[in-house]
């Protein structure tokens, strides 16, 4: 009986030293072996299954996959001397487990050295470099009418994106060279500018300079839109004399083709009978000129009464 029992507990050892003496490191995973606190042996950078001492040995798991670092926004002055808000963000693995072990312990400390070597390698890059060699300038063109695209400018904004992209290698390059001059086991993917801010007073003159660009823009426009104003009013003005000259063409003509009419009328009339003739117009003269209130002086033998002395 008491054999049995002794056989039961020796196979509960056995399962226990046993399920203790193995390990496993999956895909996401590296790991180091240490043992009374000190590493021992090669890390195990590949998944797998994996023999240790058992109770001595103890088993550090450290993740494999890119990991994100986020800095925050400082203000760091150009070499012009303007200061701008800069926020970058970090890429970064563990490549050395051993060493990362040795050297940062964990994620948390890893961050903090982190932070000295990115923030510092901005810094210094930053602080080298003018303000228009960092800012990105966009190249989306805005509709225009009847303007021309200077390509020295497009050149320039090409030249802007180069430098901003040259920024960011020697940023990751300098990064790099001094990881590898503390050799604390990390390395840092990619480095990247996600934002740049303008001060206030950076701000106000930026500001004060985009409104002054737009309201040349907007003066130019309107100055064409003057010029093609005066042109079609000119165009307008000239068509308006053209229509009126003609008009009164016309109208002389008409008018001169009634009077030559009513002149061969009066002459007809005149040629059958100019006393009768002569009558009527006299009566028509005193129609439209005598009235109660005209006073005429005339001698007695004025021709222009004799009907009425008839």
């Amino acid at each position: 009986m008491k054999l049995n029992s002794y056989m039961q507990i020796l196979f509960v050892a056995f399962i226990v030293i046993l399920s203790n003496a193995f390990y496993i490191v999956n895909e996401k995973e590296q790991a180091i072996v240490t043992q009374f606190g000190k590493p021992v042996g090669d890390a195990k950078i590949n998944s797998g299954l994996y023999l240790k001492i058992p109770f001595v040995q103890t088993i550090l798991k450290f993740d494999r996959r890119i990991l994100e670092w986020d800095g925050a926004a400082n203000e760091i002055p150009t070499k012009d001397n303007k200061y701008i808000f800069i926020d970058t963000f970090a890429r970064w693995k563990i490549s050395n487990p051993l060493q990362f072990y040795k050297s940062a312990k964990n994620e948390i400390l890893a961050q903090s050295r982190l932070d000295d070597v990115i923030d510092g390698a901005v810094r210094d890059e930053i602080s080298n470099r003018f303000m228009s060699e960092i800012i990105r300038s966009s190249k989306r063109k805005m509709e225009v009418y009847e303007t021309q695209v200077d390509n020295q400018s497009m050149e320039e904004e090409i030249l802007k994106e180069g430098a901003r992209k040259e920024i960011i290698v020697s940023i990751l390059n300098s990064v790099q060279q001094k990881l590898e001059e503390l050799n604390i086991g990390i390395s840092v993917v990619d480095v990247q500018i996600k934002r740049v801010s303008y001060n206030r007073q950076v701000q106000d003159k930026l500001f004060n300079r985009m409104i002054s660009e737009q309201n040349m823009i907007a003066e130019k426009y309107r100055a064409q839109g003057e010029g093609r104003k005066q042109e079609i009013l000119g165009k307008q003005i000239q068509k308006e004399k053209e229509l009126i000259s003609k008009a009164y063409l016309e109208s002389q003509e008409i008018i001169g083709r009634a009077d030559a009419k009513a002149m061969d009328v009066y002459a007809k009339a005149y040629s059958k009978d100019p006393e009768f003739y002569n009558y009527y117009k006299t009566l028509e003269t005193y129609k439209e000129t005598l009235d109660p209130s005209t006073l005429f002086i005339l001698s007695t033998n004025n021709k222009f009464l004799k009907f009425i002395e008839k």
